[in-house]
Parts: structure tokens; sequence; C-alpha cells
């Protein structure tokens, strides 16, 4: 821990910066407690406030530009990565849709400070066409806002800081071990969330080759996109007669959908997350001929480009 305190005295900046981004980018990396530390040296001459202040600032700007380019760049398809580190996507998606929407560029200020959106906000805004210079005013206001937020906590606690960084260079190699059995705890927990998750959606689901022979043979099932509103803007492919309802408004479409026909549901997250979800939320509303579509839209796109034109 002596060392980990005199890596952050000699190459507090340095450190700051690399932590920052990477959080930025959407590494699992504690940033906000780290810039705690930070301020804490800094209260105690240790380090340079000010300087702390502007590499938090460019590793902030940095990281969200990279992804808001992405966004404006590739659109679904970087959503789609997204999706991929993301436990709940298409919530994190919805949610990260719903600020900006709602509230334009101070959305990304108050991104940064929900878990799984403040990674999702930048290409979220870049995909549904925000600005560059709205994007670049606006998220350096929130980078400075969350810079500050979390420095000022350590520059006004310090003196609480410096008793647990002395209590950890004290504990040596048993205070070592704790924080890494934290760590280990966190990682852990979040595997079992997910495996309970994935447990949840394991349900049956219905291939891209079985959708298009209950279509052919006029036999009509109810297709439903339950894709969040800023995932259809940002990809408008859609299955030809598929009616948007999203997530969160499923369970209320219950009581209008039909006993006797199918009903399919597809989202493009990896593992059919969202959809697998919303059939077994219709399912405890007594709807039990819903299945997730296979592969979601990416395999009705890859299969049948024509119909999906169409």
């Amino acid at each position: 821990m002596e060392e980990l305190v005199a890596l952050l005295t000699r190459h507090g900046l340095a450190v700051v910066f690399g932590v920052t981004l990477a959080a930025r980018i959407g590494a699992p990396v504690p940033a906000a407690p780290l810039l705690v530390v930070a301020g804490a040296l800094a209260r105690m001459d240790q380090l340079s406030a000010w300087a702390c202040i502007a590499v938090s600032l460019a590793a902030n700007l940095a990281g969200d530009a990279v992804w808001f380019w992405s966004g404006r760049r590739w659109g679904h398809r970087v959503l789609r990565v997204l999706c991929r580190i993301s436990m709940s996507p298409d919530s994190c998606v919805s949610q990260s849709e719903s600020l900006i929407l709602k509230w334009g560029g101070h959305s990304l200020v108050a991104a940064k400070f929900v878990p799984g959106v403040s990674v999702v906000a930048a290409p979220m805004a870049g995909a549904l066409a925000m600005p560059w210079s709205r994007f670049l005013l606006f998220g350096l206001f929130a980078g400075a806002v969350w810079t500050l937020a979390f420095l000022g906590l350590g520059m006004l606690f310090s003196a609480q800081v410096g008793q647990v960084l002395a209590l950890l260079a004290e504990g040596g190699v048993i205070a070592g071990a704790a924080v890494v059995l934290v760590v280990v705890a966190l990682l852990a927990r979040r595997w079992w969330r997910r495996r309970r998750f994935r447990r949840e959606v394991a349900i049956p689901r219905i291939t891209v080759q079985e959708l298009r022979s209950l279509m052919q043979d006029g036999r009509a099932p109810v297709v439903i996109d339950v894709r969040a509103r800023g995932s259809t803007q940002a990809d408008p492919r859609r299955i030809p007669g598929a009616r948007a309802v999203e997530l969160n408004a499923i369970e209320a479409l219950a009581p209008e959908l039909p006993q006797d026909r199918e009903i399919v549901l597809y989202c493009n997250c990896p593992n059919e997350a969202s959809a697998a979800r919303a059939a077994v939320l219709l399912a405890g509303k007594g709807v039990q001929r819903a299945r997730p579509l296979a592969g979601g839209l990416e395999a009705w796109w890859a299969a049948e480009p024509a119909l999906s034109l169409a």
C-alpha cells in the first residue's frame, strides 16, 4: 500500500488521466474513488489540484469524443458493441436515449453520474446526430462537473481520506489482500447476476426459418420489436409488419395479444436478452405463446435481406 501511495504521489497525474480515460471508454475501473484520493493529496500539497482538473477534463473529453464519433460514424453497430458489456442492454440504451431526447446536451452531465448510462450516452448522442459543437460544449461542462464533484469531495474530507490511506499503508499485505477480496467479490457478484439473468431468460427460441414459414403459410404471427426508441432511430431496419413496443411497455400490451397466434419478439442485443425478458414478462401475464427470435434482428437481416427491405 505504501507503494500505491508513492505511485499516486509521483505519477498521480498520469494515473488520474489513464484511469479516467479507461473509465470513459468503458473499462470497469474506479475512476471516481481515485479522483477523491487525488483531491485529498492535492489538499495535502502532494499533487496540483489545477493539474488534476486539467488531466481529468482531457481524459473525459477524449474518451467521450471517441464514442461520440463512433456513434455518428457507425450508429447501431456501436450500440450493439456496447450491448455486449451491459447485462441489461436495451435498458441502458433506453435510459440514455430518454435523457438525451428530454434534456439534450444537458443529459451528458446527468449521464456521468448514472452507472451503465455514462458510456452509452456519448455514442447515443452521436447516433442521434447531435452537432459536434453542442457535444463538445456540453461534454466539457459535464467533465468539469464530474471532476469538481469528486475532486472536491477528496479535498473536503482530506483528513479522513489521509487516515484511510495511512491505515492501508500500515496494514501492508493484509490491507492489500482485503482490497483484492473486495474487487473479487464485486466481480463475482456481477458474474452471478449475469448467470442468474441468463437462467431466467433461458426459454425456447423461434428461428428465422420458422418465422418465415409462419408468414408464408398465412398463420400471421404477431411480431414485436422491443428495442428502445433510440435503437430504432439509430438502426431503422425492421422486420416487415413488426409492431414497435419498448420493453417497459410490454406488460401493458398483454391483454391485447391473441392467445391463438404465435407472438415473436426481437431485439438486436446479444443472447436476445431484451426479447427473452419480454417473453418472460408476457408469460407472467398469461401469454404463453410468446418466443424471442433467435439471433434477433441481425439474424433476420443476414438471412432475409430482401424480405427485410420489403
